[in-house]
Parts: C-alpha cells; structure tokens; sequence
C-alpha cells in the first residue's frame, strides 16, 4: 500500500483570483457586512429596550436577528481578509470549527423559523389564548430547545468529520469551510458522513418543514373565513414578513445543496454560497423592519427619546 501524506492545512479558492476585481468585491462585501450587522444589533436593540415589543413574536425575531448577525460573521471577516492576501491557509482544526458552528446556526435558524410559525398559527388561530399559551416561560424553552437541538445535530456530524483525513489534495473550493467541499478533497471514505446526512438531515429537514408550512395551512383556512377585507388583510400582513424570510431561506438552502451540478459548478456554488451566506443575512432584517409598523413605530419612539435628551 503506498504511503499517503496527511494534509493538516486547507486552502481556500476564495470568491476570484483576479486582481482587478478585489478592491471591488472586497468594498461591496464590507458595505454588505457593515449594514448587515447594522441591522440585526437594531433590530435586537428594539426588541430588548422597547416594552411594545416584549411579546413572543419579537423574541424570537430577536433570536432570529442575533443568528443572522452570528452567521454573517462566521465567513464575512474571512471572506474580506482572503480578497486582501493570496496566503488563503486554514488549518484542519480551524475548518472543522468553521463547520461546526456553520451547520449549528442553520440547523438553528431552520428550527427557530418552525417555531416562529407555530407562534403565527396561536396568534391568528387562537387569539383569546395567545397570552396564555405563548407566555413568557414557554418562549424560553422553546428558543432553548431550539439552541439546544442545533448544537447537538451539529456537533454530531462535526464529530464524524473529524475521521476524515486530507491527502490528495488541500484545495477547498469555497470561501468558506462547507462540509461537502470536504468530502470532496478527503481520502477517507465519506459514506457513513453521507449516511448521516442523509438520515439525520432528512428527519431534520422534513420535521421542519412540516412544523413550518403546517401551521400556515391552517392559518390561512382561518384567514378565508374573516368576511371583513380590512381584518382579513392584518392577519395576511403579520405573516408575511416571516412567510418572505422562510422562503428565501429555504430557497437559497435547497438551490444550494440540492440542485444538478453544472458544467460551471465551481462559479455556481460561490455564487449561491456568497447568497446564503451574505445576502440573507442582510434581507432578513430589511423585510422585517420595512414591513412591520411596530418596528417602525419603536424606532420612531427611540429617535424622538434620543432628540428630546439632546434637547
């Protein structure tokens, strides 16, 4: 058996080898980044010093702005540091890291939206008990189940990636540590990997789904039924920011990982890859705050306390 030398550091392509365009994409990525964090620390500022916005529907917007905010941050800052050094080195402990906190906050993110749903489907279906069922000590478990349950799935797969080895070749093609690109460089077999993925994954993703669009089913039967249009459309309008964050995420997760390879598949994947991982983020918190008139109504309340102590 011929003898194989173990890679213990990892390069990454990055998102372009030309140097004309890396002034460009590095000033375009950080502007993205910068309103990205902009917007998510507004919308967890709102939701923590404004008492209007201490429901269960802010809370877990809240969560949801703090995930957007963490998994924007996990590849960005490395994403820029790359457009600005050819020595795009990581080491093997360093990427697996980078993996385990990746699929933690998706998984996260996935859960956080089916309960976010499940708290649409109390408020329209069943508003005389909205205080009681959704009260304040329900929500916490429900956001630490939700925190929970993605650390452990995450960990669980980081735990068989870390019997991989690298030998052939150390060239991940990403900007970032994504598990299939792993399995695409490794030498050792990945099937069990894949196995896992495959079970675990599938439960996950089809659990989630089903918890997601469910509630909305029934929501929307609820919806049909209210013979006042002015009635009918708040109810329509207090799902619609989430229904829009749902389906973009979705979208870019299932385009991402689950569409045929193409004969460009390398440009393609940077191109979804830099979608999910730095546009999403930054929509999340426009479609919120532009849709929702309590936001608007809570920042509204924020600026004219801030001019009225500068008074």
């Amino acid at each position: 058996m011929e003898n194989q030398t173990i890679i213990f550091e990892l390069f990454l392509s990055g998102i372009s080898d030309l140097p004309g365009l890396r002034l460009p994409l590095f000033l375009l990525f950080l502007h993205i980044y910068c309103m990205t964090l902009l917007g998510n620390l507004l919308i967890m500022l709102l939701v923590a010093i404004d008492s209007h916005l201490h429901t269960a529907m802010y809370f877990f917007l809240g969560n949801l702005a703090f995930l957007d905010l963490c998994s924007s941050s996990l590849t960005t800052p490395r994403m820029l540091f790359d457009l600005n050094t050819d020595n795009r080195i990581i080491s093997v402990p360093a990427c697996l890291t980078q993996v385990f906190f990746f699929i933690f906050l998706a998984t996260t993110e996935i859960l956080l939206l089916a309960v976010m749903s499940y708290d649409r489907y109390i408020a329209i279906c069943r508003p005389l008990h909205y205080i009681q069922i959704m009260h304040w000590k329900t929500c916490a478990q429900l956001a630490a189940s939700v925190w929970t349950l993605g650390m452990i799935y995450s960990l669980v797969h980081t735990l068989i990636t870390l019997r991989l080895s690298f030998c052939d070749s150390n060239i991940v093609q990403s900007f970032f540590c994504d598990l299939s690109k792993l399995f695409q460089i490794s030498c050792t077999d990945v099937s069990v990997n894949i196995l896992s993925i495959f079970l675990l994954g599938g439960l996950l993703g089809f659990c989630s789904l089903l918890m997601t669009f469910t509630p909305y089913i029934l929501v929307f039967s609820t919806v049909l039924k209210i013979k006042e249009k002015d009635k009918r459309f708040k109810a329509f309008s207090t799902c619609s920011s989430h229904l829009a964050v749902v389906f973009i995420f979705y979208g870019t997760l299932i385009f991402n990982y689950f569409r045929p390879s193409t004969t460009y598949q390398y440009a393609a994947d940077r191109l979804v890859s830099i979608c999910y991982t730095t546009i999403t983020p930054l929509l999340n918190p426009l479609i919120y705050t532009l849709r929702n008139h309590e936001l608007k109504a809570a920042m509204q309340r924020i600026y004219k306390i801030y001019n009225f102590s500068n008074v």
